[in-house]
């Protein structure tokens, strides 16, 4: 076909396609007012019992069309107002107009836990049930990215967990490429403690196997973070650390049509665009960003460049259904500048001597979403999901005290392909007059990864992952991962005040790695096959009793496990032995805290916590029968992690005053102790030819610092605000062992404590211009949170210095 007949084909289809939009009948309209006939923005306006929903505009005017002749109810909802019903039968082709009239309202602990009040915009909670899923008794947390103030534009974790408590963060990659969190002496090694997703759906390589999170989605396009502690284990699965779930922005129900830009630029050579646009017409809503970001990193050879997109489409074909279609799509081009040795780092924390060092992570994930509700009581919900991504690096890999030789790098890469899909229902009901809540699912997972590693790459100093001609990968393994899971769990409420949480979820897993292990001299060494199967069921309990309207205690117990990963399944050296039987780590979360908010000047939530992480995974040395030494991988000990986590936010103008011409301040405190140790956990070395025994009982555990505190500071003024933020973390070990003396190549050694202090500020104007400015590590501290063994090091990682950006935006 021509150019001129495949554009003359697209341009009638596309008037067609209006044409259909346009001819859409029944309309429904009106307006969105208080109590004094002023217009509220951003409410919640849908028909009871269908899929069919709207947001007021900015002039609190709604539209909704297409809708089917019939009796419906509209409700209206809004934070602080109470929710509105309105009964109202439609016909053909008519025009309908409703004008709502919202009155104030307190707001309790059933809905979101989050003040619309003066002073306090921080902390969220999630409601004892929302979506899908069940969240009444459950240590949470929700994080409105545009209730903070913070760099956004790198992703700056600090600041973006900066009220969340007990959040460990490895803070060595300045580009905001990669996100490492943890909690409660967990592991923030690409945050693969927890279950990492975006709208509800997997976005890591293999949460099975490879659970590393190396695509996070840009901070300016993300609408909340939902982290669910270790309790989410019932209704997700793994990990010990919980969910974190990326809400994306969804499109707006208020306009057909919004477009939004923000423009960043920092010190370093730093370059970010971000745009996004959405809308929604008749049955039809849409949305897409695309998000471009270079700059030459705080450190030598920290070049980054990044880009990011995203499209979301979504239907209404009935009242009932709601389908969805996602794609998201990342691709990095990243120059890691390695590790530096103690000495270096107290010389210079900015040099590095690696400079043809990359690394580079193509992502792409589609998803396909169904919602259908059955009835006024029950709803379903359907994700379809997979992932083809690449992990590539190339570079010089020796300890950073050894001196590149400027010869062929080594080449190592990934390929990913996994495909998921998700089953849920939730549904209200009864049991002798109690109101009860049941969520129930189904999931399917399978995981393919073809690892290639040891390849001989050229000795240039640009990226560049193709192997020197006539040469092949030392070690190609191919590991897959199938998983099967059902779970339900069950809220009942004996009384408004008091209910208890049940669930179970059945996990089935099948593993199997192979393939070549070593090539060598034209020798190849084929690895032993490693299949695991296992079927095990989880189960868990909570309880949440309300002490006034506004405050209540919680308390939960979950089982959680951490499945074999490909790490764990590959023999570092080819004289170690792998056990046959080697099993998942086991263990429980539990949790019991108080939380709420006294009338709109205080919030907080005061929990004490206990993580019992069994049947850890490591290498003991033994003797084979010849008398030679063998390293063997088998399941050894335990550790407990156990503390308090604090969070408490306080609006003392609005406490003493009630208003203010002059602005509200508030203050927050984000406090977490975590004493995590080693149990039972035997070891053994080997010393003049001997095997010593020993034991990492009482030991800390490494990467886990004993505080996490962070502190700060926000005031507003109408449409601005600043926030100042002191973070305050201890020290933590970089190897089980506790070793306090680094070694030359800086892999092990002490973590030192810190203090880093970040410094922003926002302002909107006439709700279209967007100003945000900051600067990060204020007073230019030298630290670091990490000494790596390997990639991207090794070595100590250092945190980055004194940074800036100033960011502009509008939006249409």
């Amino acid at each position: 076909m021509s150019t001129k007949n495949l554009i003359t084909t697209a341009l009638l289809i596309i008037s067609m396609g209006w044409q259909a939009v346009y001819a859409q009948k029944n309309i429904l309209r009106g307006n969105v007012s208080d109590a004094e006939n002023s217009a509220i923005p951003g409410a919640t306006v849908y028909l009871e019992g269908t899929i069919r929903g709207v947001q007021s505009d900015y002039m609190g005017r709604y539209t909704m069309k297409d809708i089917p002749k019939g009796e419906y109810v509209l409700k209206i909802a809004m934070l602080g107002y109470k929710e509105a019903s309105i009964p109202f039968r439609i016909t053909e082709q008519e025009n309908l107009e409703l004008n709502v009239t919202l009155d104030e309202d307190q707001l309790s602990m059933d809905t979101f836990e989050f003040r619309v009040s003066r002073g306090i915009t921080g902390q969220e909670r999630l409601p004892e049930v929302e979506g899908f899923q069940i969240n009444a008794a459950k240590k949470n947390e929700v994080i409105r990215l545009d209730g903070i103030d913070a760099n956004l534009a790198m992703n700056n974790s600090r600041q973006i967990f900066g009220r969340t408590p007990g959040i460990s963060i490895w803070e060595n990659d300045g580009s905001g490429i990669q996100l490492g969190v943890a909690s409660r002496g967990l592991s923030p090694n690409r945050s693969w403690e927890f279950n990492v997703r975006m709208n509800g759906y997997d976005i890591t390589p293999d949460p099975m196997g490879y659970p590393e999170a190396y695509f996070t989605p840009p901070m300016e396009v993300v609408e909340r973070i939902e982290i669910i502690r270790g309790a989410s284990s019932i209704q997700y699965g793994s990990q010990f650390g919980g969910l974190m779930n990326f809400v994306m922005k969804k499109p707006d129900k208020s306009t057909r049509f919004t477009f939004e830009t923000l423009n960043t630029v920092g010190n370093n050579g730093l370059f970010s665009t971000f745009n996004y646009l959405g809308g929604t017409e008749g049955k039809w809503s849409y949305t897409a960003y695309y998000q471009k970001r270079v700059g030459n990193g705080w450190r030598e050879n920290g070049y980054f460049n990044t880009d990011h997109a995203h499209a979301e489409v979504n239907y209404a074909a009935s009242n009932r259904l709601m389908i969805g279609l996602e794609m998201t799509y990342m691709n990095t081009e990243s120059q890691q500048p390695g590790g530096l040795t103690d000495a270096q780092f107290a010389v210079d924390a900015r040099s590095s001597t690696r400079e043809r060092n990359w690394f580079s992570t193509p992502w792409v994930i589609p998803a396909l979403t169904a919602e259908y509700i059955v009835s006024k009581q029950t709803k379903l919900s359907w994700k379809t999901f997979g992932t083809f991504a690449e992990r590539n690096s190339v570079g010089f890999m020796r300890p950073i005290n050894i001196e590149d030789d400027l010869g062929n790098r080594q080449v190592d890469r990934d390929f990913y392909t996994t495909y998921g899909s998700e089953l849920r229902m939730i549904t209200d009901y009864s049991i002798l007059g109690k109101s009860t809540t049941l969520a129930t699912g189904l999931r399917y997972f399978n995981g393919f990864i073809d690892r290639k590693q040891l390849g001989e790459g050229n000795n240039g100093r640009r990226m560049d992952f193709d192997l020197i001609d006539g040469t092949q990968y030392r070690r190609e393994l191919d590991f897959t991962n199938t998983n099967q899971a059902a779970f339900a769990e069950n809220v009942l409420r004996f009384s408004d005040k008091w209910l208890i949480t049940t669930g179970l979820r059945f996990e089935r897993i099948f593993s199997n790695m192979e393939g070549v292990f070593n090539r060598v001299n034209g020798n190849t060494q084929m690895l032993d096959p490693q299949q695991t199967t296992r079927n095990f069921v989880l189960a868990g309990l909570g309880s949440q009793y309300k002490i006034t309207r506004n405050t209540e205690f919680y308390t939960n117990f979950s089982q959680a496990y951490r499945p074999v990963l490909i790490s764990d399944l590959t023999p570092p050296a080819t004289t170690d032995l792998i056990d046959e039987n080697l099993k998942d780590s086991r263990g429980f979360n539990f949790d019991i805290g108080y939380r709420g908010s006294v009338q709109d000047w205080l919030q907080f939530d005061l929990g004490y916590f206990h993580l019992n992480y069994a049947d850890r995974i490591g290498t003991i040395a033994t003797l084979t029968e010849a008398g030679a030494v063998q390293q063997f991988r088998t399941n050894l000990g335990n550790s407990v992690s156990k503390g308090f986590e604090g969070y408490v936010e306080l609006d003392p103008i609005t406490a003493l005053f009630k208003t203010s011409r002059y602005g509200y301040l508030h203050l927050f405190a984000s406090i977490a102790y975590i004493d995590a140790r080693y149990g039972d956990f035997p070891t053994a070395s080997l010393r003049d030819g001997e095997i010593v025994p020993g034991n990492l009982a009482g030991n800390r555990v490494e990467n886990a610092p004993r505080k996490i505190n962070r502190y700060g500071a926000t005031y507003r003024y109408s449409k601005f605000s600043m926030t100042w933020q002191l973070s305050d973390v201890g020290d933590a070990f970089s190897d089980a062992s506790n070793t306090v003396a680094s070694n030359t190549a800086a892999t092990v050694g002490l973590i030192p404590a810190y203090q880093v202090q970040d410094l922003s500020v926002s302002a909107d104007i006439k709700k279209r211009y967007l100003f945000r400015g900051g600067i990060n590590n204020l007073t230019d501290e030298r630290y670091f949170t990490r000494r790596a063994g390997g990639y991207p090091g090794p070595g100590i990682m250092p945190g980055d210095g004194r940074t800036f950006y100033l960011t502009f935006g509008f939006k249409l």
